[in-house]
């Protein structure tokens, strides 16, 4: 298979079938996938090379866009709340051993679709994702962000997402994760308290109160728990507390749902299992850091439901 400038000698269809079957399996699997769905033989580093080309045209398109200040969603009704969430997770790297990788992911309040008591699915979403620092993946996901009219931010306590918002976003809904204020207090919790029905008594006490708009409640309950002179013990506390008035104004929890607003994180968690951990942290792997970046690409051009896009890519190039 040669490629002469960017252009790859095949044809456009089993180019569209080559980074689809790559972005989704290892690409010895997508050869063995290809072979027998469509009975033709394409070696692995073959299927690595086209998919990591298409992967760039779309990095570069991005930054296109970014820097002409063109649209990056038409047609956002202006009644639409969108949730806007942010997350880390690390992936092995040549260069530089473990890194993080940044995910953000997008959607409409509006396709969080109850299926079941307590359990749901998202049926529109769109992901942005940047290996590397923090200024560069907020330069993405404010692309699409800014185009949105009512943004509910739901994230974690990382100061640089929040001071991002507040910078950039400062009328926009802003909610501190709940499962990760509640992991924090159970965490304080178990240092704390000696018999562990005394933790789980006391931490249902608070969950109670935290979804009840009584953070500063839960926060002089910590303050007034008797010393016990454990140098570990009291920094977990002022660590707690602190975590807490920080973030108050994003622990409203029962006025959040009492706007039906989500109050967790939980659909950027998903999102890093199926558009990251599925496809580059599998065992063995080890990615550049351009070579990542531009297989995410692929990955989030299909979960975002674009794939008609990378189709098109396809087509143009014959």
């Amino acid at each position: 298979m040669n490629q002469s400038g960017g252009v790859f000698k095949i044809s456009p269809f089993f180019q569209e079938t080559i980074c689809y079957f790559g972005q989704k399996e290892v690409f010895e699997e997508a050869s063995e996938s290809i072979k027998r769905l469509r009975g033709v033989e394409v070696n692995a580093k073959q299927i690595e090379r086209v998919c990591h080309h298409y992967g760039e045209v779309l990095e570069k398109e991005l930054e296109q866009s970014i820097a002409s200040g063109v649209p990056a969603f038409n047609e956002i009704d202006k009644e639409d709340v969108h949730y806007a969430m942010m997350d880390g997770s690390m992936i092995l790297t040549r260069e530089e051993k473990w890194k993080e990788i940044k995910l953000g992911r997008l959607f409409p309040a509006k396709s969080n679709v109850q299926i079941s008591q307590g359990h749901g699915i998202i049926t529109e979403s769109h992901y942005v994702a940047h290996l590397g620092g923090h200024e560069e993946f907020l330069e993405k996901f404010d692309h699409y962000v800014s185009c949105l009219p009512n943004p509910v931010f739901i994230a974690d306590g990382a100061r640089w997402i929040w001071n991002w918002v507040e910078a950039f976003h400062p009328k926009a809904i802003q909610i501190l994760d709940f499962y990760h204020a509640k992991e924090h207090l159970c965490q304080y919790a178990m240092l704390y308290f000696k018999e562990e029905i005394m933790a789980k008594q006391w931490i249902d006490d608070q969950t109670k109160l935290l979804l009840d708009d009584q953070v500063n409640e839960v926060i002089s309950h910590i303050a007034d728990l008797p010393d016990t002179n454990n140098k570990k013990e009291k920094q977990a506390r002022d660590n707690l507390i602190n975590y807490y008035s920080e973030n108050s104004k994003r622990m409203q929890y029962k006025t959040f749902q009492e706007s039906e607003l989500l109050i967790g994180s939980g659909a950027i968690e998903a999102a890093h299992r199926t558009i990251i951990q599925h496809r580059l942290k599998l065992s063995g792997q080890r990615w550049t850091m351009k070579g990542a970046q531009q297989l995410v690409n692929l990955r989030m051009a299909h979960k975002s439901n674009q794939w008609n896009h990378v189709k098109d890519l396809t087509k143009n190039a014959a």
